[in-house]
């Protein structure tokens, strides 16, 4: 799952002077998830808040009591060692208000009975540059797959979109063997590295079977 949310500098904060929470989502929005995303994150923040948060704790209770370490004898605090789990306790803190703000505002979308010729949250999409289609060399036009997830399922470099990046906004609704169009400022090696205008077309898709909704057995 990923955490580009939960700033790595948040640990440099101490308590009252941590920046406001960066809910990547529109205004408004659902936290929008596939079932195994949706409960991977549940499992993430049951983790943390039911054993990581405690041992922490109790770690650093124990340094503060002087009951003793390896490090610092009974009656010392070893001074970095504290730090060094304070700021680990900050960013558990951290993340684990970053995972209930999520959760409150989840929604499991189930893909079960969508139209399997439209593409639509949790669709596994093959696209390819348009210009293929004017009369381009075969082989020339870059292909890929990609699986339009949630915020924190997104992984590009492992084929999961967010449903809120411009492709997938693109690509929503669209049938198979539609051209759609979409302005990138940057576009990744697939598809050059030039900010103009790129026209896809949409390929094919295909769905996950068996879809659960978290905590299902």
């Amino acid at each position: 799952m990923s955490r580009a949310f939960v700033s790595e500098n948040d640990s440099q904060f101490e308590e009252g002077e941590v920046p406001a929470l960066k809910i990547p989502l529109p205004p408004g929005a659902r936290n929008y998830m596939t079932a195994e995303g949706a409960q991977a994150m549940l499992d993430e923040l049951e983790a943390l808040a039911r054993d990581e948060r405690p041992r922490l704790a109790a770690q650093i209770s124990r340094e503060v009591g002087g009951t003793g370490t390896a490090a610092a004898p009974a009656g010392g605090v070893d001074q970095d060692t504290l730090s060094r789990l304070r700021r680990r306790l900050r960013e558990v803190e951290r993340r684990i208000e970053y995972l209930t703000e999520m959760s409150a505002r989840l929604e499991v979308v189930e893909t079960e009975g969508q139209d399997p010729e439209r593409v639509a949250f949790g669709a596994t999409v093959t696209v390819r540059d348009a210009g293929a289609l004017s009369g381009a060399p075969p082989g020339a036009a870059a292909v890929e797959t990609y699986r339009i997830v949630g915020v924190d399922e997104s992984d590009p470099a492992k084929g999961s979109i967010s449903w809120i990046s411009p492709l997938a906004r693109a690509l929503v609704s669209a049938r198979r063997g539609e051209t759609v169009s979409l302005r990138l400022p940057g576009r990744g090696p697939a598809f050059g590295d030039r900010g103009d205008r790129v026209q896809l077309t949409r390929a094919g898709m295909a769905r996950s079977s068996g879809d659960r909704r978290p905590g299902a057995t």
